[in-house]
Order: C-alpha cells, then sequence, then structure tokens
C-alpha cells in the first residue's frame, strides 16, 4: 500500500490549534501506514533541503533500521507530530542521532531513537495536475521514484548560498514555481481534461492552495 496525503480543507474561523491538530492527527497517520507496508509516498513541504528536495516534490520512503542508514543519506524522523526529512550527519552516538537540512544552518536539535522512521530511496520530482489525477482515480501515485544522488561539493555549497542569501532563495523558489506550472499546463493540454486558462490546484503534505497559472508564482 502506498500513502499520499490527501487534501484536508481548515474550516474558515477554526479554532486556536485546529491546523496543528489535523496536521498531527495525518503525519501520525503516515506513520501507521507506513509501519504496516513497508513504504511511503509523501509530498515535500518546505526549503530546508534545498537545493536536493524542492517544495512540491513527491519522494519515496522505505521502513528499515537506523543501524542501516550510512551518514549522508536523507532519513525520514518524527518528533511533536511534525515529519522532519533530512540528512543523517553522523552515525548514532549513543541514544540519539543528528540531522541537519543541506540548506539549514545548523544541525536539528538531537533525536532520540525512536524518532527515526525510515530512509528515502527515491524522488518523483515535482507532482504535476496529471500525477494528481492519476492519484485520485487510483488512489495511488503511479509515477516512478529516481534515485536520489548523495550530496556534492557543488549542491553542498548551493545549499549553504541559499540558506544565506535571502533574495537568492526567494529567486530560485520563484524560477522552480514557474517550471513546476508550465508542467501542469503541458500536462494538461496533452489529458485534454484542463483548459489552458483553467485553475490548477497545487497542494503538498500539509496545506491546499489554488494557483492561476496566468498570474505567474507569487
Amino acid at each position: 500500500m502506498q500513502f499520499l496525503a490527501k487534501v484536508f480543507v481548515t474550516p474558515l474561523h477554526a479554532p486556536p490549534g485546529f491546523s496543528t491538530h489535523v496536521e498531527a492527527e495525518r503525519t501520525a497517520l503516515a506513520v501507521d501506514s507506513l509501519r504496516e507496508s513497508g513504504r511511503l509516498r509523501l509530498q515535500v513541504r518546505g526549503e530546508s533541503m534545498l537545493p536536493t528536495l524542492w517544495p512540491g516534490d513527491v519522494v519515496e520512503i522505505a521502513s528499515c533500521s537506523l543501524h542501516e542508514i550510512h551518514p549522508g543519506e536523507i532519513v525520514l524522523a518524527y518528533r511533536d507530530g511534525r515529519f522532519f526529512l533530512h540528512r543523517l550527519v553522523a552515525s548514532p552516538a549513543g541514544n540519539s542521532f543528528l540531522l541537519r537540512g543541506d540548506s539549514m544552518p545548523s544541525p536539528d536539535p538531537q533525536f532520540p531513537l525512536e524518532a527515526f522512521v525510515a530512509r528515502l530511496t527515491g524522488s518523483a520530482g515535482p507532482a504535476t495536475s496529471q500525477n494528481r489525477s492519476q492519484n485520485s482515480a487510483q488512489s495511488e501515485y503511479q509515477e516512478p521514484a529516481s534515485p536520489v544522488l548523495p550530496l556534492r561539493p557543488w549542491s553542498k555549497i548551493l545549499g549553504r548560498f541559499l540558506c544565506h542569501c535571502g533574495p537568492a532563495r526567494r529567486l530560485a523558489l520563484r524560477l522552480h514555481q514557474r517550471t513546476k506550472l508550465r508542467q501542469n499546463r503541458n500536462a494538461a493540454r496533452v489529458d485534454g481534461s484542463i483548459g489552458p486558462t483553467h485553475r490548477i490546484m497545487d497542494f503538498d503534505a500539509m496545506n491546499f492552495a489554488a494557483i492561476d497559472p496566468e498570474a505567474g508564482a507569487s
């Protein structure tokens, strides 16, 4: 069984903490699904793994033991109702392990051993409207995932640059978003189910947003 986070709509006048509660329950559901099936597909949210992973990328996760993981691999950890998809800094020592995002200025706080969930095995790239139509019809995301390459020196340098240079980070995200919108429009034209001026619905593992292709990235 594969799991791709579904769309949840938050009420306009939701009580305080509602979104946090829904997010925590959804994440716990994904953890249960992974433990049951051994594999999971999630959509990336956040920018902490630039330029290796981008917001909207669909990644494949496989369960394993923490002792099977080598430093430099990307792993999934679960803490305080949240997922962390970061790179293992060093081999586990004692009762904890250390992760760091490729574009983060410093490592995350130490994770207890029980926070480890799985390793990243591949990325299918950004989800398109065609992909999401397949997911709705078949309850699975069918696009094969490609292996994620190890952190290269140039990628590490670029990650640090994007971490410390806000304007460059915003420009990179804007260009990436425009590329996704172009792919959505092309997929819609090929599929024939969505006209080029229709609104394409783009979502990630935790949020739901409508993006107008004619307006460009915001």
